[in-house]
């Protein structure tokens, strides 16, 4: 088995050197302390994703506001407009 380009052997080797130098007992609350801060690391992307999707969709909302905003005004113009061309036709 290969495990980001490293063997079985190597592995065996690194957990090893770990036990020798923290000891067996401390293992588990340095795998504990570890699993917490990938869960937090997750956790600050998860929310930073949030984050970037909730502000596209403020962005979309608002943008769908001007293109009604621009709609409404070019109306009103066309009614304006074509009241003074039927008045310069005339």
């Amino acid at each position: 088995m290969y495990f980001l380009f490293i063997s079985g052997a190597e592995i065996f080797f690194i957990l090893f050197i770990v036990v020798m130098v923290f000891g067996a007992d401390k293992i588990p609350g340095i795998a504990k302390g570890l699993g917490k801060g990938m869960r937090q690391l997750k956790d600050a992307t998860d929310d930073i994703k949030r984050e970037i999707q909730n502000s596209a969709d403020i962005d979309t909302d608002f943008t769908k506001d001007i293109r009604k905003e621009i709609s409404d005004v070019k109306k009103n113009m066309d009614e304006v407009t074509g009241s003074i061309k039927r008045d310069l036709n005339k």
